[in-house]
């Protein structure tokens, strides 16, 4: 596959810092490129490049306004992000879960550990 016809994923999409920043600012405002543009130390060439790669991913949409391409966030996209964190929020909850009950369960062992370390320290 070529890479002018090679389709970006979200995880690809989101991988890069730049494009990271450019969904923040496209959260609330539909923007043109010469203002996305504006906020990053690199040229409207590289951000263009950006803003097709979000495109590919389907997280931003872009549309024609007079002389300008004004570009959005597209939110949907972002639910096969959600869908796979799910997954792991699940896993960290299940095994801090485990640890909160190896603590609690074993807090009373710890303080009498922790007692006779000192004890026989002091000796």
């Amino acid at each position: 596959m070529t890479s002018s016809a090679q389709k970006y994923d979200v995880f690809q999409a989101i991988a890069d810092p730049t494009r990271r920043e450019v969904l923040k600012l496209l959260a609330n405002n539909e923007l043109p490129i010469s203002e996305i543009s504006s906020n990053f130390p690199m040229s409207r060439t590289a951000i263009a490049k950006h803003l097709h790669i979000l495109s590919e991913a389907e997280l931003i949409s872009g549309r024609k306004v007079g002389r300008e391409r004004r570009y959005k966030l597209q939110p949907e996209a972002f639910l096969e992000i959600k869908q796979w964190l799910s997954y792991y929020e699940q896993f960290w909850a299940n095994k801090l879960s485990i640890l909160q009950h190896l603590v609690e369960n074993n807090e009373d062992q710890s303080i009498k550990l922790v007692k006779s370390n000192i004890e026989n320290n002091e000796e």
